[in-house]
């Protein structure tokens, strides 16, 4: 018997009702989750939520021992809509073709548009241990494999329109269906743009009825169509282009060129797949939406049951003013990968609620995230972690077909950050600090502190402005140093006498905190007054500026082990 839910964290309580419907509807076969994405454009971190909440549903239920498969739908045969920012606008013209009939961005090593964006979400996929069987609508609909499903929408073609028409809101001044309207703020535009959701008909024809299916012009392979008759015997479909005036009557049941719209493609394949769990985002939530309408349209003419499934809260980036994306716009996965590393963001994801937005750090944030995450691997480790945290944490390392690849010695990410400012990403360098951060263990290898350490020297290169960046001076300041008073100068030879029996990382942080307290004739393990606080502020300010020419900077024992005691004497004695 499969091991039951403890009910420890979210995914779970999800796993556990996805075995139960999936048993109701489907008894020994192998659970079906499901995913959507458009490969319109870069795939960003709020796309990423769509995969990953089924994922980790997915993967709970595989470490119960039951099958479950998650199919990642590629929706490439969805229009070009627009050409995005920084493309040649001359790629205006391939506007209303299939993403996978749109020739890639300049550059680009792959075939088209839609495989250009897909190869960076699947490398991306990869290195997250999400497995999944990835579908192209593309393919589905230019074989053939959905051809009974497309007549059986035609045949029932005045259903949809009736469930459709529950929906549609009239325009006063004209009478006729308007498009349901919702108010969206910028990112829930960004995350519907270019998807099944954004500005899509749902396939109106007017005066010569409702057809759900828009067809390719086979001669500017355009959906600017109109589908303006079909006989149901004979199947045959007469269409007209707008773009080029091409008119064709085809036979739809040897006719591969076209899909169904939206919001019956979505529900059609649900009742082919047979999925019993797929997230939805909040563009999809609001009545007369494609889940809600979908719904309808699977039970009444498809005769199969909607997904169950969370709708998801949108994902936000902290410090993306600085981000230097693939596109200049949201954030990708591999972005995020370039900075973090893959557990870090898989915990990310599986510690909050899918309703539960969240922000992804790619600002000074990630310090703290670091540390955040640290702190719990340290709790997990001695068995102090709550049950949902030591969950997350867990479905964060690994998943059930094993770990994933992780920094053999993770070092604090804000003290690899640190020493990779300092030393410009300079090996020999790096590696002399690190192995003095603990002489008792030294490090002996940077692949010891790979990868965390890579994240972390391409976070300081291309997510701190060069004005935030650590410059150590070459020679002391000596009119700064003429100013000092006494107090002052015996804070400095405090600090010198120290350094040999305090040069590691514990040591200098003790060192650098007591020389104010031995200042005020206190022990240097005393706990700090308030006065005591202000005369160690104005200590740090001074090294700061006799060190780096500014008030703040790394952690002053990071800094002093990276400066060196021979330069730090240099800087500070003058």
């Amino acid at each position: 018997m499969a091991q039951q839910s403890t009910e420890t964290d979210w995914v779970s309580r999800f796993a556990d009702e996805v075995i139960a419907e999936a048993e109701r509807r489907a008894p020994g076969k192998p659970v079906v989750v499901a995913s959507g994405l458009s490969p319109s454009g870069p795939i960003h971190l709020g796309n990423l939520r769509e995969v990953m909440t089924p994922h980790l549903v997915a993967d709970e239920i595989r470490r119960r021992g039951i099958p479950c498969e998650h199919v990642v739908s590629w929706d490439d045969y969805d229009r070009y809509r627009k050409v995005p920012a920084g493309i040649d606008p001359s790629w205006e013209e391939h506007i209303g073709k299939p993403l996978t009939a749109v020739p890639a961005p300049p550059g680009s090593a792959y075939a088209n548009w839609a495989e250009h964006f897909k190869a960076a979400m699947e490398e991306a996929l990869a290195e997250l241990g999400v497995t999944y069987r990835g579908i192209s609508q593309t393919a589905q609909y230019t074989s053939g494999a959905y051809r009974e499903q497309v007549l059986h929408a035609m045949k029932h073609r005045t259903e949809i329109d009736a469930v459709l028409d529950r929906y549609r809101t009239k325009d006063k001044a004209t009478g006729k269906p308007k498009k349901q309207q919702k108010p969206v703020d910028e990112a829930e535009l960004e995350a519907a743009e270019g998807s099944g959701a954004a500005t899509e008909d749902d396939g109106s024809a007017g005066g010569a009825g409702y057809f759900p299916y828009k067809p390719y012009c086979t001669v500017c392979n355009k959906d600017f169509t109109k589908v303006i008759g079909y006989d149901d015997e004979t199947t045959q479909m007469s269409y007209e282009c707008v773009a080029c005036g091409h008119c064709e009557t085809v036979a739809l049941r040897e006719f591969d060129h076209g899909k169904l719209v939206w919001k019956v493609d979505w529900p059609m394949r649900w009742a082919y797949e047979g999925v019993v769990f797929e997230p939805s985002g909040v563009d999809h939530s609001s009545p007369g939406s494609s889940f809600v309408v979908g719904g309808q349209i699977v039970r009444e003419v498809f005769g199969a049951d909607q997904p169950i499934g969370p709708m998801y809260a949108f994902v936000g980036i902290s410090g993306m003013a600085k981000m230097s994306s693939s596109k200049g716009g949201v954030p990708t996965p591999g972005d995020a990968l370039k900075i973090m590393e893959a557990p870090l963001l898989r915990w990310l994801y599986a510690r909050r609620k899918p309703n539960q937005s969240f922000k992804i750090a790619f600002d000074q944030e990630i310090q703290r995230l670091y540390d955040e995450w640290d702190k719990l691997a340290a709790k997990v480790a001695d068995g102090t972690a709550q049950p949902a945290d030591a969950a997350a944490y867990a479905r964060a390392i690994g998943t059930a077909a094993g770990e994933l690849p992780r920094t053999p010695r993770p070092l604090p990410y804000r003290t690899l950050a640190s020493v990779a400012d300092i030393t410009a990403g300079h090996d020999e360098q790096t590696l002399r600090i690190l192995s003095e951060l603990d002489p008792e263990h030294p490090v002996t290898s940077l692949d010891e502190t790979r990868p965390r350490l890579d994240k972390a020297e391409h976070w300081i290169s291309t997510q701190v402005p060069a004005d935030q960046r650590t410059v150590v001076r070459d020679e002391p300041d000596t009119a700064l140093l003429a100013t000092l008073d006494d107090q002052s100068r015996g804070a400095l030879r405090l600090l010198l006498e120290g350094l040999d029996d305090h040069w590691s990382l514990d040591g200098l942080t003790t060192l650098v905190y007591g020389v104010p307290k031995v200042q005020a004739g206190l022990d240097p393990e005393a706990k700090p007054t308030p006065e005591l606080k202000v005369a160690q502020r104005a200590f740090f300010a001074l090294l700061y500026n006799l060190l780096v020419g500014r008030d703040t900077g790394p952690r002053l024992p990071t800094l002093l082990l990276a400066v060196g005691a021979d330069r730090v004497r240099k800087l500070l004695a003058g």
